[in-house]
């Protein structure tokens, strides 16, 4: 594992980087999850395999630090990563974002707009959190009473039967979670489905066979967006079906690659 900087107090956010000759794929985890936990296996794959793959653990989750000065909004973690591609020469990568990483993942895309060859995502939020979603529930509490008792609360409740996520989850700064959550309440200005609309380069958009149907199978097919489904597989594609989600990020890629 490695770690970069990120800021003047010294703040580090640590990740694995595996070699590859082919474009860097940069992963970006979702809520309550990391880079280290959930995508080894996936970046193990054949269809990877020859990609250099950087797995991040944003601030706040996994491995990387949790200073409780940092907003840990959306549009925060998109500007150090901004500034950790440029850190590593990136000049041209994809990426790859799941679930509440999927906005991260826009607006990274963004801000990097001629050094993105293809934007892949998972289930990703496109639009504010909707009510039944854990991002929602969390960002809807006072943080003080998120941080002090309803996170342990959660943890305790999901121990059993959504083992892998508490797993991750529980070792995540409470706070960075409640914040980050707030930010997917309040939603992005203009929306992230706004900017993935607006970028110039292809994209991808992946759903778990189990997460369908969904209304935005035909809505994002309209805004020329490819889309992508991993079989026996819901939103947690990365645990449920490791070499089905690597195998349609691959298809990703390459439909960027021959509708160029």
């Amino acid at each position: 594992m490695k770690e970069y900087i990120v800021d003047n107090l010294k703040n580090k956010m640590r990740y694995h980087d595996f070699p590859g000759e082919d474009t860097p794929i940069l992963f970006i985890h979702g809520l309550g999850c990391a880079g280290s936990f959930d995508y080894p296996e996936v970046a193990a794959q054949v269809d990877l395999i020859n990609h250099r793959r950087i797995l991040v653990d944003l601030l706040g989750s996994g491995f990387s630090d949790k200073p409780d000065n940092y907003l840990y909004t959306v549009k925060e973690h998109a500007e150090y990563l901004c500034n950790f591609v440029k850190s590593l020469n990136l000049h041209k990568f994809i990426i790859f974002g799941h679930s509440l990483g999927g906005p991260i993942a826009i607006e990274l895309a963004d801000k990097c707009k001629d050094s993105v060859e293809t934007i892949i995502l998972s289930e990703a939020n496109l639009d504010k959190s909707s009510e039944d979603s854990s991002s929602y529930k969390f960002g809807s509490f006072r943080e003080d009473d998120f941080v002090n008792s309803i996170f342990d609360e959660v943890i305790n409740e999901n121990a059993i039967h959504n083992s892998m996520w508490t797993a991750a989850l529980s070792v995540c700064s409470s706070t960075a979670i409640s914040r980050i959550s707030k930010s997917a309440v309040e939603g992005g200005n203009p929306s992230w489905r706004e900017i993935l609309y607006s970028l110039n380069c292809k994209k991808t958009f992946i759903f778990g066979e189990k997460s369908l149907p969904d209304d935005d199978q035909i809505e994002l097919k309209k805004h020329n967006i490819n889309i992508q489904i991993v079989k026996a597989a819901g939103h947690s594609m990365a645990w449920e079906n490791p070499k089905g989600l690597a195998e349609a990020i691959k298809k990703g890629i390459l439909y960027a690659r021959l509708n160029f």
